[in-house]
């Protein structure tokens, strides 16, 4: 009977297979992936593949802080679902089991189906199955019997629903399977919406615990509901500025064209049309018996509480006059934040972001490609916090080799290795206590050392190798990466739970290219390497055309490089055209080489008439008007080749 079944199922399949035309729903979808991109073969099914128990443990470490609290949910769930004979399993993003809630009797069985501890249901591994499916459409899937693509799995029935982590990011599957079920599929409706109603309860008790040192509002459309059924929560801090929306909430918000996008960094009023006061009066009469309605803009109303952050004072009874004001630094301290733009959106956003994070408790993450200034913006976030009379200590992950970033980082006692101090060294880590830790490049630290860093940054205390004794440390990190961390995390190379330490706020660095405050940035550099060689500098109107236009493939750092040049080829401080590299110059496209002309056309009349005037009061001896002009010979002749004069005898 089992053998007639495979034989129809692997028949139906490769039927399918031939027919032409775009796959519709999720199943179909999914049966076209294991065909086309799998390149599965239906007429030879595989049993289920279990992990060994070294990788097993690397996919646990992974999501190690989510796994206590989804256990307590899953034991929740499986309190009503076990008399159905129903097992429960966790996936990771991966599709790896990590955990697993079943019938010890059925132990034996439930292992060779794949329901068990360490079985991989991703689609490359296990064809069309409920894990796999989710994983990619992201969205709750039923999978029964004869929907799986191989055969070994048409007896089981599955149930998952996706689990995203507290900013957004796809974190796991949360599924409910079982080894026979009752035709037809439609039986699995009720199966399917708890699944997803207790994944949606994982995920808040993760987004609570994640969050619980900021503020939350928690939100629903019954007034009786909030505090046991919130749809949205709201997480933000004491300057009003949302940390993290649980996927309730950006689903009904879609503040950004995706729905899990990271929304954080946007402040409340830009959600609410309450004003700040009467947010904050909310926030602070936590879960009392009072239910306060309140506006969304064009998401309608609803009723709100509060939560107030882990070790906050009593309520008060009306809000703080400076809890609802944004907490900036001083303006002699914000100076440095204030230098990193002028007149592009883009970058105003990021400074005032920057200003009031500046003496917020949250590590930092910033974001951008090579070149955009993430040292300069942590050397300024430094600079504009309290924590500025102490060290910056900066660390290049990428630059460090292997073998001595651990005893770089983390300081070693005398004697722990041959070659070592005598008297020891003070890792960079104790360094910068009381300071800021800058950790550039942050996706290059070996796998290893990021855990041990996961472990200072949640004990606050620092292991130096060969020590017995842990010092504490007050630390503030700021890591930077142009590389996107979330794609290390898929590959296995960057640790998710590091990931979540690390990126307490994100900023994000636009590139020079699309900042429309290059001229800005272009005179502030160069009175900045002016300064350094103790002269004055002039940029000529034709040279800057050329800047504006350039591409700028390496971003600020390149622009330095180049203006640095330049002024090493102006021996008199005016930087023109042929004082640039060639490579910039090479770079010139006809449009822009017309935008260079057309600026010197534009030079100012009275420029062209104060250097034309010297030159005929001097009888046109060049020695003479560049020691009445207080410039060199060579400027008075770039000079009259911008403004297109020539000499009498040379007409």
């Amino acid at each position: 009977m089992q053998q007639k079944a495979h034989r129809a199922h692997i028949e139906r399949l490769l039927a399918f297979s031939q027919q032409p035309g775009e796959a519709h729903g999720v199943i179909e979808r999914s049966w076209r992936r294991c065909l086309d991109d799998y390149g599965r073969d239906p007429s030879r099914p595989t049993p289920a593949y279990i992990v060994e128990a070294q990788r097993l443990r690397e996919h646990k470490d992974q999501i190690e802080d989510f796994l206590s609290v989804a256990r307590t949910g899953m034991e929740q769930l499986y309190k009503r679902v076990s008399g159905l004979d129903y097992v429960l399993l966790l996936t990771d993003a991966y599709g790896v089991t990590v955990d697993f809630i079943g019938n010890d009797n059925l132990d034996r069985e439930l292992k060779r189906s794949g329901l068990y501890l360490g079985a991989d249901w991703s689609e490359s591994r296990a064809g069309t199955c409920a894990v796999g499916a989710c994983i990619v459409e992201q969205a709750p899937v039923t999978c029964h019997q004869t929907d799986h693509f191989d055969a070994c799995h048409i007896t089981l029935t599955c149930n998952s629903a996706p689990l995203f982590d507290p900013t957004g990011n796809f974190l796991g599957v949360l599924d409910v399977s079982a080894l026979t079920a009752p035709a037809p599929r439609e039986g699995q409706h009720l199966a399917l919406q708890m699944t997803a109603m207790y994944a949606q309860k994982i995920e808040d008790a993760n987004f609570l615990r994640y969050f619980r040192d900021q503020w939350i509002l928690r939100l629903g459309s019954t007034w009786s509901l909030v505090d046991v059924d919130s749809e949205i929560m709201v997480a933000f801090d004491a300057d009003g500025v949302i940390r993290g929306i649980n996927s309730g909430g950006r689903r009904k918000l879609r503040l950004e064209s995706d729905p899990h996008a990271d929304v954080r960094g946007h402040l409340l009023t830009e959600v609410f049309r309450e004003n700040m006061s009467e947010l904050w009066r909310i926030a602070r009469a936590g879960t009392s018996s009072e239910r306060t309605a309140v506006r969304m803009f064009d998401h309608g109303l609803y009723y709100a509480t509060g939560i107030p952050p882990r070790g906050a004072p009593g309520k008060p009874s009306t809000p703080s006059a400076t809890a609802s004001q944004p907490a900036l630094p001083s303006p002699e301290a914000s100076a440095a934040l204030e230098a990193l733009g002028a007149d592009d959106p883009q970058m105003q956003r990021l400074i005032l972001q920057a200003k009031r994070l500046a003496n917020k408790p949250l590590n930092i993450l910033v974001q951008g490609e090579t070149g955009t200034g993430k040292e300069v913006l942590a050397k300024a976030l430094h600079t504009a916090s309290e924590r500025r009379s102490k060290a910056f200590v900066a660390v290049n992950c990428a630059a460090i080799p292997e073998s001595l970033i651990e005893s770089e980082l983390f300081g070693y006692t005398p004697g722990t290795f041959t070659g070592a101090r005598s008297k020891g060294m003070r890792g960079l880590i104790a360094q910068s206590d009381g300071g800021t830790l800058f950790l550039d490049e942050i996706g290059d630290m070996p796998l290893h050392l990021q855990s041990r860093l996961l472990r200072v940054l949640s004990e606050r205390e620092v292991m130096p190798l060969g020590s017995e004794k842990p010092i504490p440390v007050d630390l503030r990190v700021i890591a930077a990466s142009h590389r996107d961390l979330r794609q290390l995390i898929a590959e296995q190379r960057f640790r998710e739970d590091l990931y979540y330490r690390l990126c307490g706020a994100t900023l994000h660095l636009p590139t020079l290219r699309e900042r429309r405050d290059k001229d800005y940035l272009i005179a502030r550099i160069v009175e900045e390497e002016a300064r350094q060689l103790d002269m004055h500098a002039e940029l000529a109107p034709a040279a800057l055309a050329v800047l504006r236009g350039y591409p700028w493939q390496g971003n600020v750092r390149q622009l330095r490089n180049v203006l640095r040049f330049a002024l090493a080829m102006s021996d008199d401080g005016l930087i023109d055209i042929d004082a640039l590299p060639p490579e910039i110059l090479e770079s010139v496209t006809d449009s822009a080489a017309d935008v260079v002309s057309a600026t010197a056309d534009a030079a100012p009349d009275s420029e062209r008439e104060t250097l034309l005037a010297a030159l005929r009061r001097n009888k046109w001896r060049i020695t003479q008007v560049a020691h009445e002009l207080g410039i060199a010979r060579a400027t008075v002749y770039r000079q009259m080749e911008r403004f297109g004069i020539v000499a009498p005898n040379q007409q």
